[in-house]
This record gives structure tokens, sequence and C-alpha cells, in this order.
């Protein structure tokens, strides 16, 4: 069954029928090297692996039996190649993030869970966050010892929170895309929404020019004039924010990408409402200031 009904444009399509990787009792050596890299795909956040940054200490003692597969995924998550990615050079909101993406499966929920984390990472150091993960009720109920973790964010299932479906897009940006190319590089993308206790629509994933959704700029700022350049307050001296996704900017090839925030008079908001409308845009939110 389909995640959605709009999987293919979602960027989901791959995992809607992808059977879950385990490495069952009498397992053959092809099945091992499957969950292996099943294991790098997803703990990595399916950046690309040169064979000299293979953990093969640890692939050999899961091949003879002497790790479980929820071992082999302690490994790599505590091993320098994971901190090298992920850890040294990102914010630890940005960590916190991508620890519960790649051995959760999921998106974080609200800010306590990052405060939880961040404590623990400072109290009990690096070694002891990432046990908690794997450690946890939830890791053992969704993944057990023998089951490679994968996206369980984009399905509905015992306690899973909704907002979490919708959070799990600003991190997974599509099957082919991998956390360390993203176009946001290592700034945190649920900061904001954890606290504010607030979630964003679904934004379509790279490559991609449908289910586009509005996306604040990278510092955030909305515009101090008026839509058009003017500056008075209009007749009835109120405004509104209006948020705007899916402008089609000049040019050829068209493209259609374009987010932007204006403000906006109340009175002119109707004829506003519907220039952006010819210019091929979707209104997001409008809000009064």
């Amino acid at each position: 069954m389909a995640i959605t009904t709009a999987a293919s444009r979602l960027g989901t399509s791959a995992l809607s029928d992808a059977p879950k990787v385990e490495l069952r009792p009498n397992y053959t050596k092809d099945d091992v090297e499957t969950v292996i890299r099943a294991v790098y795909r997803q703990v990595l956040g399916n950046d690309y692996l040169m064979k000299s940054e293979r953990l093969t200490s640890s692939e050999s003692l899961l091949r003879d039996g002497s790790l479980t597969v929820r071992e082999f995924v302690r490994a790599v998550a505590k091993s320098e190649l994971y901190k090298t990615k992920f850890f040294y050079n990102s914010f630890q909101t940005r960590t916190i993030e991508l620890n519960y993406k790649h051995l959760l499966g999921r998106a974080t929920y609200d800010e306590s869970e990052v405060i939880e984390h961040l404590d623990l990472y400072q109290t009990k150091g690096y070694d002891a966050d990432i046990d908690s993960y794997i450690d946890s009720v939830e890791y053992q109920e969704s993944f057990g010892e023998s089951i490679v973790p994968y996206y369980r964010g984009f399905n509905t299932q015992r306690g899973q929170k909704t907002v979490g479906f919708t959070r799990m897009f600003r991190l997974y940006r599509g099957y082919a895309n991998s956390d360390t190319s993203q176009l946001e590089g290592n700034n945190s993308r649920l900061a904001v929404e954890l606290g504010t206790n607030t979630a964003t629509a679904v934004v379509g994933p790279s490559g991609g020019n449908e289910g586009w959704a509005y996306r604040p700029s990278a510092r955030n700022v909305t515009p101090s004039s008026t839509f058009g350049g003017a500056a008075a307050y209009g007749k009835e001296g109120r405004l509104v924010r209006v948020e705007v996704s899916g402008i089609r900017t000049g040019g050829y090839p068209s493209v259609r990408r374009s987010s932007k925030a204006f403000i906006v008079p109340v009175e002119e908001l109707s004829s506003q409402m519907q220039k952006f409308q010819r210019m091929g845009a979707k209104i997001a939110s409008i809000t009064p200031i």
C-alpha cells in the first residue's frame, strides 16, 4: 500500500512497498551483506560510503554472529565515521534530529525530546546519548535485535504522533538525496517548529515541483514594506502578513519554487490575492500584524 496517495510526488514511493530488512536465523552470506548495506544506508543518511570508510571489524563480527543487527547499528552510530558526517560539523539540535531519523526512523515530536538529549550529552557524553536511542523501549518494540531501522515516520502506528508525519518531510528530502547534501546544510530543520509547538505544511522533495509549500528564507526575514513597495498602512491602518509559495519566476525554463512573505494592507488583500494567483502562486497563510 502506498504511504500516501501522492507518494510519487513526495519522494516516498520507493519506501511504500519496501520490505523490512531483517537478519533471520540460518541466514546466508547474501542475507548478511544485504543487512550491512541497509544499515549503512539508513544510519548514514543515504550518504556515499567509500570502501576505506567501512567498519570492517564490526562487519566481520556481524557475519560470524558475534554481533546482532542492533549492535551493528550501535557500532556505526558511535563510529568516527558517523561523528565526522553528522556530529563534529553540526549544531547539537541538528545532530539530535538526525539521530531520531537514523536510529528511530522518525522526527522529533516536541522540544522536551531535544532537551532530554542535550542534557544527556552534557552530563554523560556522546556514547551514552547514542545508547539512549538504541536501548529505548521504542527501538526494541519497533526493530528488536534483528531488523534494520527504517523510516517508520511515514506510517500510522501505535505511539506515533500525527505531527511526526509532516516533520519527516523536513528531514527526508527524497530517496535519491542524502543528509549531507541538502540545500539547508547543517542547520536545524525543526528547531522553530519545536520551540513554537507548531507544524508546517509538507514540502516536496528535492528535484520535485509538486507539493511545494512555503519555506522561509535562511534568516527568516519578513519584508518591512507593503506589497508593491508602498510604505503606507492603508486607509484602515491594518496590515496582514501573507506567506506565498510557488511563485512563478521569469526566464526560461520556468521555475516555480520561490517562497516569499508580503505585508499587505487589509483593504487591498483581495486584489493582491488575485495577483498572487495570476502569478501561479499558492497562499500558504494569512496572519494579522
